[in-house]
């Protein structure tokens, strides 16, 4: 389980927006915002809880559920160490008429 406020956490961890979130989660913006908004726990569809919770810990997030070990208790996120930046997809350049015509305009 994810909470909204695990889920901002962790995107302020990554350094990430909610653009950048959904391209790693493979979700809509709407979706991420969505569940940013969600009053404690995240509600959704479970493909989409484990596509973010999936992609988040691929990205180097722990989440800290309750119970589990932790020097004050409670829920959180934690950054592992030695993770390099997420990887989010690319997105497709300009074809080549649509840079010319952009260059005409200039």
């Amino acid at each position: 389980m994810i909470t909204a406020n695990q889920l901002r956490a962790a995107r302020a961890l990554l350094n990430i927006d909610q653009r950048q979130t959904a391209d790693l989660a493979d979700l809509s913006v709407p979706t991420i915002q969505r569940m940013e908004a969600s009053d404690g726990v995240i509600r959704a569809n479970v493909d989409s809880l484990m596509k973010l919770v999936s992609a988040l810990e691929n990205a180097g997030i722990e989440l800290i559920n309750p119970g589990v070990p932790s020097t004050s208790g409670g829920r959180g996120v934690r950054l592992r160490e030695h993770v390099a930046n997420p990887k989010t997809k690319t997105t497709r350049q300009p074809k080549q008429s649509s840079l010319r015509a952009m260059e005409r305009t200039r």
